[in-house]
């Protein structure tokens, strides 16, 4: 009945606007942040993902960063993924908003992308602003402990670390989504990072509904039309097969 009631949601309040998390790439096998076997619990956020230590220590932080990469390079878009682009490709999804940093919804297809906390693709130096490609960033990091720009400083991930602002042409673009959605789909995500956790308050404040697909409670669940609490890739993989291509 969820699937029904969710390929209802969709086919009925468009346009639809899908908000992902950590929770859509965890099946790619890339960890996410808050859960017990997450990021966090191995590393503090405090020493490895801040703009500070990155400052203060960039070696440091990019022990953590690189095995991210070596593990991302390796990790192939889900069924999760490569739904959202079927879907968009037609018509039924908007834009995917995510708060990932890991390329894979890119590499599954998705076009219409805001992704709201930078990206692994490139890193840049900070000093003369030069822009390094993701898989050369790899390979500088081969033969060192942290990957050097040709000028002598260190390359800094293109992610947004905390105590950094987000891009505003990406938060603007993604708040301007919610505020015309009619459903924004909420796929993998606890909702509980702002400001991108407030986006759904935009769609319910213009009037729109709200869908939740998270293994485990959010604190937007008593204001959803519907949630469904399950795996990403199922789940949306059954919706993009009751939904044919839009006339």
């Amino acid at each position: 009945m969820s699937i029904e009631r969710l390929t209802e949601l969709v086919r009925d309040r468009q346009p639809c606007v899908v908000l992902t998390g950590a929770g859509v790439s965890t099946e790619s096998g890339v960890p996410d942040f808050r859960s017990r076997e997450g990021i966090w619990a191995q590393y503090d956020p405090m020493e490895y993902a801040t703009i500070d230590a990155f400052l203060a220590d960039p070696v440091k932080v990019w022990d953590f960063y690189g095995k991210r990469l070596h593990l991302l390079r390796d990790a192939e878009p889900n069924d999760g993924h490569r739904a959202l682009a079927e879907l968009e490709e037609r018509g039924w999804v908007r834009a995917v908003i995510t708060q990932n940093v890991d390329r894979l919804h890119e590499r599954a297809g998705s076009r219409a992308l805001v992704e709201v906390h930078g990206s692994i693709r490139t890193s840049s130096c900070l000093d003369c602003g030069a822009v390094v490609p993701f898989d050369e960033v790899v390979r500088r990091l081969e033969n060192a402990s942290a990957p050097m720009c040709t000028c002598g400083r260190i390359l800094k991930p293109d992610v947004v670390m905390f105590g950094e602002l987000l891009a505003e042409a990406a938060i603007a673009r993604a708040s301007q989504l919610a505020a015309e959605a009619r459903l924004m789909l909420v796929v993998g995500s606890t909702l509980e990072v702002y400001p991108v956790a407030g986006l759904p308050l935009e769609t319910l404040a213009t009037g729109g509904s709200l869908a939740i697909v998270n293994r485990g409670s959010t604190p937007f669940d008593d204001r959803a039309a519907l949630t469904i609490d399950g795996g990403a890739g199922e789940t949306l993989r059954a919706l993009a097969v009751s939904l044919p291509a839009r006339r």
